[in-house]
């Protein structure tokens, strides 16, 4: 593989949220391969996010050259400072930063996607492959709300390798001029978390039944028509957790959701919110849910119960609207399938349907995604109603999940999944995760088979999580 620039630059914002900068263009730190800080500076002009780059004004350098197969991607990454977007061994992972963008407020994603153009109109890019993921890339995420803490992150890795139809490469990443390569270094096993104890979130197993009766209740009354209902579990384990460990065992588990991780988010998501890729548009829409058995031909028998259930094709039939409606401003034209289809996953089957479109107009990716979140898929209907209902239910800040979280390119191009099946890494404890899981309500929902429902989903990283 070819050698990586040291050049680097770490993350950093006061506590009232002004940006600062972070120099780190010294020495290696041995231990971990990143480059040491060194100096500290304001950023200039930037006043609504807190951005990292040293200095302020230098531009990004990236190269992207073609690389022999170096092997999964899952197993090139190091243990800290580590991104991902993998599905069925494709994608993109990176690690390293060199720099971050926070950003908070109902503007995260149109100030993300202000400061990511600035820095590309001053980037320095030299790709000689051309493929979606090369070039200088920003891994991002963003919260469900625009009132949570958690915000939204951007941040561009220091090395970037990627696999896409049979080809690899790699992107070195770097403010000025790149220093000496570096031979890139194998990193060993992710170590195992041991064993995992679990308590409850926000509210209880029965609490949280008792909150879907009330949504029932306001749905009947004619409040709103829909709303998704999420509810959190934490996790304590007895020793570390390595996103990588978390990482390759979803991707074993669900190979065809997409696996993610950024700023301590991690998961394995079944949902595209939307990729914007040379011109077109999709998004692949998920709602309505039924739990797998384990036994084929029941599971058969389900699925086809499923694709003729009266509630959740009504789910599903919200879900889709909004996402046709949000893209139709963008779009020349949308197709959009008569019926949904039977998406089966390791532990639920969920109706899918895929969403297409021709862009009309030169809105990015994360413009797209501020038009599309929050969709009926995770938030209800009408939007409004059901986020405010949310707000006086669940009894908590979903943080980042159930945004937006993927990756763009220079272009703004890029995919952007739901951040479902997942858990936030504590970054005060590595010991500690917090899961969640959420499902869509309607009039003819049950709460204890919602509640079932969002037991099976929690399982996804409850089994990553433990051992063999």
């Amino acid at each position: 593989m070819t050698g990586i620039p040291v050049s680097g630059h770490r993350a950093r914002a006061d506590a009232d949220g002004a940006g600062r900068v972070d120099r780190a263009d010294g020495p290696l730190d041995q231990a971990n391969g990143l480059p040491t800080p060194r100096a500290t500076s304001w950023i200039p002009g930037l006043p609504w996010i807190a951005m990292t780059s040293a200095p302020a004004t230098a531009p990004l350098v990236a190269r992207t050259v073609a690389v022999e197969d170096p092997g999964p991607l899952l197993d090139l990454l190091p243990r800290d400072e580590n991104v991902s977007w993998v599905r069925r061994g494709e994608g993109i992972v990176g690690w390293g930063e060199v720099i971050r963008v926070t950003t908070r407020g109902p503007r995260r994603f149109l100030d993300a996607d202000a400061a990511w153009q600035g820095l590309m109109a001053r980037a320095a890019i030299r790709d000689e492959v051309g493929l979606p993921g090369t070039g200088p890339v920003a891994f991002c995420s963003f919260s469900f709300s625009p009132d949570s803490p958690a915000g939204a992150v951007l941040t561009v890795p220091r090395v970037v390798v990627g696999h896409r139809s049979g080809r690899w490469w790699l992107t070195s990443v770097s403010t000025g001029p790149a220093g000496a390569p570096v031979g890139p270094v194998r990193p060993g096993p992710a170590a195992s978390p041991g064993w995992v104890t679990y308590r409850d979130g926000a509210r209880s197993p029965r609490a949280w039944t008792r909150v879907v009766r009330e949504a029932i209740l306001r749905i009947e009354a004619g409040e709103i028509e829909k709303i998704v209902l999420a509810r959190d579990v934490r996790a304590r384990a007895q020793a570390p957790v390595e996103t990588r460990w978390l990482l390759r065992r979803l991707a074993e588990r669900y190979p065809g959701c997409w696996t993610f991780a950024v700023d301590g988010l991690v998961g394995a998501t079944p949902e595209l919110l939307v990729r914007r890729e040379k011109g077109l548009v999709t998004s692949r829409v998920l709602a309505g849910t039924i739990c797998r058995t384990g036994d084929d031909a029941r599971d058969l028998a389900l699925a086809a119960s499923l694709a003729r259930s009266s509630k959740d094709l009504e789910e599903h039939e919200y879900a889709v609207r909004s996402v046709v409606q949000a893209l139709a401003p963008h779009c020349s034209t949308t197709n959009v399938p008569e019926a949904p289809y039977v998406l089966h996953l390791a532990n639920v089957m969920h109706l899918a349907t895929d969403v297409a479109g021709v862009l009309s107009d030169d809105t990015g990716v994360l413009g797209l995604a501020a038009a599309l979140h929050p969709s009926a898929a995770v938030c209800g209907t009408p939007t409004r109603a059901a986020a405010t209902l949310i707000d006086q239910l669940e009894g908590m800040d979903r943080d980042r999940y159930a945004g937006p979280v993927g990756w763009l390119d220079a272009t703004g191009d890029g995919e952007l999944g739901i951040a479902l099946r997942c858990g936030r890494l504590d970054p005060r404890d590595p010991r500690r995760v917090r899961l969640f899981a959420g499902c869509g309500i309607v009039g003819g929902s049950d709460p204890e088979a919602e509640l079932a429902e969002s037991t099976a989903k929690l399982t996804a990283v409850q089994d990553a999580l433990g051992t063999d």
